[in-house]
């Protein structure tokens, strides 16, 4: 029932939106801005509860693990699984926008103001960054990656003690773990009236001009998305999983539509983790380490959309592309693929190493930020999948006591 409410509370914020740009009506476009308040209120309560959630469920299924050298063989699967699926999505991208330009009319890139992007930082300053010198300050600034490490490394000493102390411990953070979810369910069934105030203004701001103007790159990126969902995460949930296309799409559908609405999968994680646990079986242990981690750092649909992104916006604006900057390209689009923050357009603004790659002008980031709702909330739902994927395959290959174990034949 609930899913349902949100997705009608979706619905009635696009259309209001896209009536209030079609007829200029001065009622709808007040109804559309004065709800703005109501969705910044909504992603705020999630938000809220999203840290300290992430941290319980972690801490519960790292320790839970007991001895440490579990979580080594849990955690390489994990991250090996994350990063060898990333370059297939990056290929996909660069491949079917190659592909849709064939087609594509002749377009001139319009005029705007170039952005600043933030430098990314060097591959070691990435890695230490990941050591947090004050965990609560990394907390109040929204850093979740360090704050993962942190918790990791306590979970994993906390396994490593006495069954007393370790069970007390293990135990208190199931209980706030538990009462953390109960909040988010609280705030979710105000979700309906939140999404409409997520879509309603941004689509009265921006209608259908700058989407129809650039539709070619927005379907192409939907198209690329399914490809690459049909291509990798199906076959592989078939084969060694055994799980159908259509169990995994009903027993995903309620963490799949909040994703698409908030376009956010940090925000969709208390449903995941349900779903995911109850739907589809998977052990606690690896549900409450490989979900909150992969919506923290494991992004595949947005590599697609920025390895789409790099090929567009090097047409639009005329920039030759051989191919012997494609390689460039696409180990950039991975490096920065990881450090996307997972929050609404942040794939957009993280883009600018691989745009420096090929030479195509900055100004190109503001072009996709006008028309980025759309891509965004399916480049979203494609990595709530991946993540929810990887838990299931997680768990085949490593099973519930850690050890690994041969898929099903």
């Amino acid at each position: 029932m609930l899913h349902v409410l949100i997705a009608l509370g979706l619905a009635l914020g696009l259309g209001t939106g896209l009536l209030a740009a079609a007829t200029g009506s001065e009622v709808l476009a007040a109804i559309a801005a004065g709800s703005a308040p109501l969705g910044t209120a909504f992603m705020n309560a999630i938000r809220m509860v999203v840290i300290p959630l992430v941290m319980a469920v972690i801490f519960t299924g790292v320790a839970g693990l007991g001895d440490p050298r579990k979580l080594g063989k849990l955690g390489g699967f994990t991250l090996g699984f994350f990063w060898i699926t990333v370059l297939p999505a990056i290929v996909i991208g660069m491949g079917t926008m190659w592909f849709a330009l064939r087609f594509a009319p002749d377009m001139a890139a319009p005029a705007v103001e170039a952005l600043q992007p933030a430098e990314l930082p060097s591959f070691v300053d990435f890695l230490v960054s990941l050591i947090p010198s004050n965990p609560f300050a990394a907390a109040s600034n929204g850093q979740l990656l360090p704050l993962i490490v942190f918790t990791v490394l306590f979970a994993a000493a906390t396994g490593a003690l006495s069954e007393q102390h370790r069970t007390t411990l293990v135990t208190l953070a199931d209980a706030v773990s538990e009462a953390l979810i109960k909040l988010v369910w609280w705030i979710l069934w105000l979700a309906p009236i939140g999404v409409f105030g997520l879509a309603a203004p941004v689509t009265a701001q921006l209608g259908w001009g700058l989407v129809q103007s650039l539709a070619i790159f927005v379907l192409s990126v939907i198209v690329a998305l399914a490809i690459y969902i049909t291509l990798v995460y199906l076959p592989l949930l078939g084969f060694v999983a055994r799980v159908s296309p259509v169990k995994f799409v009903a027993a995903t559908f309620g963490a799949a539509s909040l994703a698409f609405s908030t376009t956010s999968t940090v925000a969709a994680l208390p449903v995941t983790l349900e779903e995911t646990k109850g739907n589809l079986g998977v052990s606690d242990p690896v549900a409450d380490l490989v979900l909150p981690l992969g919506a923290s750092m494991y992004r595949a649909g947005s590599a697609l959309f920025q390895g789409a992104a790099v090929v567009f916006l090097a047409h639009l604006f005329e920039v030759p592309f051989p191919m012997t900057a494609v390689g460039g390209a696409i180990l950039a689009t991975f490096l920065v693929s990881l450090t996307v923050a997972p929050v609404p357009s942040s794939g957009v603004m993280t883009l600018a190493p691989a745009l420096d790659v090929v030479g195509v002008p900055m100004s190109g980031l503001a072009i996709l930020l006008g028309i980025d709702r759309i891509p965004d909330m399916f480049r979203s739902t494609t990595n709530l999948l991946g993540q929810i994927t990887a838990s299931v395959l997680v768990d085949r290959w490593v099973g519930q006591d850690g050890e690994a174990s041969k898929p099903p034949t």
